[in-house]
């Protein structure tokens, strides 16, 4: 089946740079001199306690908050002094189910194609439509979904200008088992057409199973960065009991209780 095709040339730019970024709210230091690259194609997880920065991190990536200080790009577009072509690059779906209430779930579609300057989408909004399992919704009032059909329509939101780059914040929060397992599926179909995803969670065995590389952030900090793969064996090489297989669970909790890998 020919499928979504992320319409992105192979470069050596990185999908998302972050450069030396801090942030604060009065006396509250919401990101503190934070460097992160996330390569094109990447499955990228970003982790983290309530309250670590993950949220302030996305949001100056989607030109909601200004950084302090520092710099971050997606696909080379600076957010701040290239903000137009920046946000063309990037899809994000919140955490919270924010929604139009007055129109059906193809009216929300078709006004968000145009807050991007995008006409004649009726193609590309059906094919979306179908992919996340809407069609039978397509006519109907937004307040009318579930809590789970309104998640997919946010999912289809980020995805209807076709950006390269998308970041989904807490996507499968409260959402049943049968949608999230279908959710997966399509954002993995998405990655493997080269699709940059960075995904945040408090889900540990969603981010262990989906994510190539992890980050993870405490008061506004990275305190750890690699490969899942490496993050589990280093874990597990200092794991004093040696009983039972290291989940990426076991290496949050240490690392957040201040343990060294």
């Amino acid at each position: 089946m020919v499928f979504l095709r992320c319409l992105v040339c192979h470069s050596m730019r990185a999908a998302i740079s972050i450069k030396n970024i801090s942030k604060s709210y009065g006396a509250l230091q919401a990101l503190d001199d934070v460097s992160l690259s996330i390569e094109p194609g990447e499955f990228f997880g970003l982790l983290g306690p309530n309250g670590a920065g993950k949220t302030t991190l996305i949001s100056i990536l989607a030109g909601l908050v200004k950084a302090d200080r520092g710099h971050a790009s997606i696909m080379g577009a600076d957010v701040q002094s290239a903000f137009r072509e920046a946000r063309r690059m990037l899809g994000v779906v919140p955490q919270e189910l924010v929604f139009d209430p007055f129109f059906t779930v193809r009216e929300t579609l078709q006004f968000q194609s145009g807050y991007f300057g995008i006409r004649n989408n009726d193609a590309w909004v059906d094919e979306i439509i179908a992919h996340l399992d809407l069609t039978s919704k397509a006519d109907s009032n937004m307040r009318s979904l579930s809590g789970g059909m309104k998640r997919r329509v946010l999912v289809a939101q980020a995805l209807v200008h076709r950006p390269p780059v998308i970041i989904l914040d807490e996507p499968t929060a409260g959402v049943d088992v049968e949608l999230r397992q279908s959710l997966w599926q399509f954002i993995s179909r998405l990655n493997q057409d080269g699709h940059t995803i960075v995904l945040t969670t408090h889900y540990l065995e969603e981010a262990e199973a989906l994510c190539q590389r992890i980050a993870m952030l405490k008061q506004g900090k990275i305190v750890a960065l690699d490969t899942t793969e490496n993050l589990l064996s280093q874990y597990g090489s200092i794991k004093k009991d040696g009983e039972g297989k290291v989940a990426l669970e076991d290496v949050f909790v240490n690392i957040m209780s201040g343990g060294a890998l």
